[in-house]
């Protein structure tokens, strides 16, 4: 599910010691300590190595790719060496994830434990017919299952409870709020969450999400605008007006890209 495709460094006209360095938030979207932090050239080496072990290559214009462009950049412009790597990069590292749901892949990629690209591949699947693939859109219900397993370990907060009722919502076509449904469950599971310190004993998002497709009485394919509406659920009701990486909202947001390309 994807956070978009990361935007392309743009090569500058010119060159010299005044040049500032592509750093992370200039074409990411993340926040904080990595947003100020230049690309280097082992930032992007590790991406290109993890996006080799996890996805057999690395991804045209993929997270890697940006990453490596923009390290090169640097390194031209005299702002980063070829062996440099960003401080907290090399502390927390690069990850590439992917997650098999409904028929489709889910790859997250991170650095520093922020999500840069988060998309989905479709899986086909072969009928009868030789040769013919089917290919159907993802439901409200499935982005909502894909939500259990990338982010599933997740406590449930008050953000993902509003979240999971926008996604209800939209599903059903109705503002009740269903007796022991998913939107119910989760608001208990926010409410029961804030009473307790410790994570460990928080309910998470894979115990109210996994199954939610058989949970919900409707399910509809997911639309830019079902997505758009749980995103500023989640963002309503987050102190940080921020979505969580692969949460609910994101999870929304990849399943309404890949409809749009499926149906183009």
């Amino acid at each position: 599910m994807s956070q978009g495709q990361p935007r392309r460094p743009q090569q500058p006209a010119g060159q010299g010691e005044n040049e500032e360095p592509i750093k992370y938030g200039d074409v990411f979207n993340v926040s904080g300590e990595l947003a100020n932090k230049p690309i280097a050239p082992q930032d992007a080496a590790m991406m290109q190595t993890a996006e080799t072990q996890v996805l057999g290559q690395t991804q045209k214009g993929g997270t890697a790719a940006v990453m490596q462009a923009a390290a090169t950049r640097n390194e031209q412009v005299g702002v980063v060496g070829h062996n440099d790597i960003t401080d907290i990069a090399g502390e927390q590292g690069v990850s590439v994830a992917e997650t098999d749901v409904a028929g489709r892949r889910i790859i997250t990629e991170a650095v520093a434990g922020q999500v840069v690209g988060q998309y989905v591949q479709a899986t086909p699947v072969m009928t009868s017919q030789v040769g013919a693939v089917q290919q159907n859109a993802i439901t409200i219900g499935e982005a909502l299952e894909a939500t259990a397993k990338t982010a599933g370990d997740k406590p449930v907060d008050q953000s993902d409870a509003a979240a999971v009722q926008a996604a209800e919502v939209r599903a059903t076509g109705s503002n009740v709020i269903i007796p022991g449904g998913l939107a119910a469950t989760a608001q208990s599971a926010a409410a029961h969450n804030a009473t307790l310190d410790r994570d460990e004993e928080k309910i998470k998002l894979n115990q109210v999400l996994t199954g939610a497709t058989a949970k919900l009485p409707a399910d509809k394919a997911v639309t830019r605008q079902d997505a758009e509406g749980v995103v500023s659920a989640e963002l309503r009701n987050n102190p940080n007006v921020a979505t969580h990486p692969g949460g609910v909202a994101a999870s929304m947001a990849a399943a309404a890209r890949l409809n749009e390309n499926v149906n183009a």
